[in-house]
């Protein structure tokens, strides 16, 4: 995957030309954390508001999410080399992780191993 940083587009898996939707996909340095070994740091995306029915969702209902972007990247390690990269949407466990706060932004902290696939 490439990131262009100098304008608002990314190129996806298929090289194609794809507006960027947050501002941390286009300037990878904004996040100072750099995981080690084989450690992502993950962005969770938001929870769900509402229903497919259109029931609005209260904040004492919503469940975690398990849906987020990867904001970086460990090495790996000498044994499992790192699959995922940088900009991915990834699927994860419930209780994957630890929380973290940086910038008052939330973040996840986890293993490439409790990550369960790719979008």
């Amino acid at each position: 995957m490439y990131f262009d940083c100098g304008t608002k587009y990314v190129k996806d898996r298929q090289n194609q030309k794809i507006e960027c939707l947050t501002k941390i996909s286009c300037n990878m340095t904004q996040v100072k954390i750099k995981p080690l070994a084989d450690r992502v740091l993950v962005e969770p995306q938001a929870a769900e508001e509402k229903t497919a029915s259109g029931i609005i969702i209260p904040d004492s209902a919503k469940e975690k999410p398990q849906r987020g972007k990867i904001v970086a990247v460990g090495p790996g390690t000498k044994d499992e080399k790192m699959e995922v990269k940088v900009g991915d949407v990834v699927l994860y466990g419930k209780y994957a992780g630890t929380e973290l706060s940086i910038d008052s932004k939330d973040y996840l902290i986890m293993k490439q191993s409790d990550i369960l696939a790719v979008i």
